[in-house]
Parts: structure tokens; sequence; C-alpha cells
């Protein structure tokens, strides 16, 4: 499959008023660490075939060590091809600094993400506050909103939080264009209440875990239980939200159900569960983690089907004998005592970094 005629396939979506992007997003984590060596050329060259591939649309991070300047590399690398990407990244600041947060904390990142990219205006940049026991959540995001206003951020997120704290935010009276959030066929806890409160305000969804760090694959299917430790962290996350949604066997069962589905449309497991999530009410795009290329050409072809009414009755079949997760967006994961949160890492903003020269 050439790139133009992938190009076409790839659906788009005004995600506000004359800001487009591609449906599928190239996510950054992967290229953080945990997931394996990461070659930096190899890498640029890859962002180039998704673009080319049609997939213009890329999320990383202020705390994704070394992605953001990766991106900028490949926009130096790719003159032609770099106005052509909408870059998203993430302010997420230190659990360690959230007490002693000010104005200068915030511009520093802001102006750090800046250079690292190679822009003069951030297109989004979605806000995460750790603990929310710490005072400062809502004064750091009006900070966020006046570098908006000063043409440093073209428009702004959140990512991550439960319906209580993100109406704080909004009752403030700061403008949100997206909300970044797990959603898949494992993790509906969005259903609950936050989607429709997103609705409500016009914030459209910005979703990741669709395929569950690889999980989501022929390669699971049949296979036992694995026990870990596992080889990266993608696993070691996805797993415990396996256990959540109701073990193993149940998750068996699902992977034979997007198995037939897929056989039926000519396509894996992972295309049918990632058009699922995109499928959802209100859900502008889904986030894929790639460390390479490799698997490409099987993500455009989630454009070329359709799921049947059929196809959503079988996979309910199997969905409708949920454990969990419970509750509302991350909640487990806010928990730092419990398993979710024992895994998560706090501290990678390196706060004290000078911006790139």
């Amino acid at each position: 499959m050439t790139a133009d005629a992938m190009t076409n396939q790839v659906e788009r979506v005004e995600l506000t008023t004359g800001y487009t992007i591609s449906r599928l997003l190239k996510g950054g984590w992967h290229l953080a660490g945990g997931h394996g060596k990461v070659e930096r050329d190899q890498a640029i060259a890859d962002m180039a075939a998704f673009v080319e591939a049609g997939i213009t649309t890329f999320d990383c991070a202020d705390h994704y060590i070394g992605v953001e300047q990766l991106i900028g590399d490949f926009r130096a690398a790719f003159p032609t091809l770099a106005p052509l990407v909408q870059v998203h990244t993430k302010f997420v600041p230190d659990l360690a600094a959230l007490a002693t947060m000010n104005r200068d904390y915030v511009v520093g990142i802001i102006d750090r993400s800046l250079a690292r990219l190679g822009v003069e205006r951030l297109d989004l940049v979605q806000y995460y506050w750790w603990d929310w026991r710490v005072p400062g959540a809502v004064e750091t995001a009006q900070v966020l909103h006046d570098l908006m206003k000063q043409g440093k951020i073209a428009r702004l997120g959140v990512t991550n939080f439960n319906t209580d704290q993100f109406a704080q935010l909004i009752d403030a009276g700061i403008p949100f264009a997206a909300h970044q959030l797990q959603y898949s066929l494992l993790d509906c806890r969005p259903d609950w209440k936050m989607n429709a409160y997103c609705q409500r305000h016009g914030v459209r969804l910005l979703t990741y875990g669709h395929l569950l760090g690889g999980f989501f694959s022929p390669a699971w299917l049949g296979k036992p239980e694995p026990k870990g430790p596992f080889e990266n962290r993608s696993w070691t996350k996805y797993k415990l939200i396996i256990d959540e949604f109701g073990g193993w066997d149940l998750f068996q069962r699902l992977l034979q159900a997007l198995q037939r589905v897929g056989d039926r449309h000519g396509v894996g497991i992972g295309e049918v569960a990632v058009r699922w999530t995109l499928d959802r009410p209100n859900v502008a795009g889904c986030i894929i983690g790639a460390t390479s290329t490799r698997h490409l050409a099987r993500n455009v072809r989630i454009f070329d089907f359709a799921l049947t009414r059929e196809d959503r009755a079988e996979i309910a079949l199997v969905t409708d004998d949920r454990r969990g997760p419970a509750g509302d967006c991350y909640e487990l994961e806010s928990d730092r005592n419990g398993p979710h949160g024992r895994i998560m890492r706090y501290n990678q903003n390196e706060a004290n970094q000078k911006p790139a020269a």
C-alpha cells in the first residue's frame, strides 16, 4: 500500500473551529523509555512515514523524556512535512513541585516545550495536576490560560481528571478543547459521567489504551495468563486493567469475539478494538502508541471497515459481563497506595532544567 493511498483513508475531524486533526494520533509515551531502546534517527524517519500516511497529529508530553525534542528534530529534518503536523503536548508538573508551584515554573516548562519542539506556539497543551489535596490546581490552569491569551498556546486541554476536578476548572471560566483519557472496550469509565459532562461543555475526547499495550492481539489468544514481571511498562499497566475488567478468562472470551468480528471484515483484533472506540460518542481521536512503523499499514485499515449491529452485539455479549474498572476516570490510578498508583512515575519533569538552546 502506498503512502498516497493510505493518506486518503485516514479520517480527520475538526477538534475546534478551524483546527483539524487526524483521528488516529501517533503517541509518544512509548518513545520515553521502558519499551526498549529508541534509535533517534529511526524514530525521526518513522515520524515522517506516519505523516505521509495521513497520521499527522502527534501526542507527547513535557515529562515524556526526550520525546518533545525528538519531534522538534523531526520538524527540522523534514521541513516540508513539518507544516502538516499538529503536536499535542502536556503540562504535568512534578508531584514534588505542586506545593511550591508558581508562575515562573509554568512559564519555564511551556518555554522549554516551545524550544524543544521548535515552534512559536503550542497547538494544544493538556494539563494534569497529580494531587488535588495540594492547593493550586485552578490557579495553575489560569496561568496556562494567560499564556494562551499571550499566544504561546493555541488551545488548552486536560488529561486524566475526574469529573469533579474538571468541573472546578470549567467553573473557573477556562476554555478547554479536549480531555485526554483512557477509554477502551475494557475501560468504559468515561461512560459513567465524564463523557456526558464533556459533551455539555463542548469538550471532545482524545483517548488512549485501546490496544491495552499490545494485549489486544492474536499473540495472546488462547495463551495462559501471564504473571509478570513484564518486559515493558505498558503490559504492567494494562494487565491490571484486564484484572479489573474481569480477569483473564473473560478477556480470552473477548479476544475470541474480536477475532471473529475481524475475520468477517478482513482485519485484526486490534483494528476492531480501535474502531469500537473511535465510534463512541464525542471521541475525536484515538492515540496509538508506536515505537516503529511495523503496524502502520494495519493502523490505517481501521478506516476501511465499519462495525455492524451484529458485530457490536457479539462484542457486547462479552463486555456486558465486566466487573470493572469501577468509578470515575483515573480514580484507581490516583490512589498512590493502590496497585495502579504504585507503578506511576511522579517526578519526571526535571523542573529545574533550563529550556533547550
